[in-house]
């Protein structure tokens, strides 16, 4: 990912206006958090990095996130958006199925663990996971495709752009409370945001 905010650090406005004692300390807790890794045994654990390392590569030249931590905790705390379609467990079932299924998929496809796939390898695993077209048996007669549409997908991305580096690196200034956002108009842009730079600022 070009990152055309390079001097650009969101974190830089904690003191600022445009947190409040609340968002700090929600960013305070989120960049605090460790792995819960007691919430999966080794080989789930291995699967999960493998799958966050690829769908969400880290922010190059960016402090690292810790998109892991928060899956853990959401997984550990069966946390829920307070919606699921039908035939999609819980959300830790959920990520219980989805690990499991797709270490079974590495095994049946490929002979290997899922960790030790190659990017072209989960590349093919994730797309037969997104249209259903699995072989490996571990589903549980659960549709693979819905638990990737519904749970794996997003909650991977959204955890891994919560993060303030992944903020940084696309010039968010975060929750802008209570300060707000003013100029919400498409290329528009208040006077305290990070301002882009570089070849991807030039092309649009």
């Amino acid at each position: 990912m070009a990152d055309g905010f390079p001097d650009y650090d969101v974190l830089s406005k904690r003191g600022s206006p445009s947190w409040n004692v609340q968002t700090r300390s929600v960013i305070d807790e989120r960049l605090a958090m460790r792995e819960a890794v007691e919430a999966l045994d080794p080989v789930a654990l291995d699967t999960l990095r493998a799958l966050v390392a690829h769908v969400t590569p880290e922010p190059e030249g960016r402090p690292p996130t810790n998109t892991v931590a928060l899956l853990l905790r959401k997984i550990a705390d069966n946390d829920s958006d307070g919606y699921r379609p039908p035939g999609v467990p819980q959300t830790q079932a959920a990520w219980l199925l989805a690990l499991s299924g797709l270490e079974a998929e590495a095994r049946s496809r490929f002979d290997l663990s899922f960790a030790k796939l190659s990017g072209e390898q989960i590349d093919m695993l994730l797309s037969g996971m997104r249209d259903g077209r699995t072989v490996g048996g571990g589903w549980g007669g659960t549709d693979p495709s819905q638990i990737w549409a519904w749970r794996v997908l997003p909650d991977i991305v959204s955890a891994h752009w919560a993060h303030p580096s992944t903020w940084s690196a696309m010039g968010f200034g975060g929750p802008a409370s209570p300060r707000g956002y003013v100029r919400l108009g498409a290329g528009r842009r208040d006077p305290w945001e990070a301002e882009e730079k570089g070849d991807a600022a030039d092309a649009r």
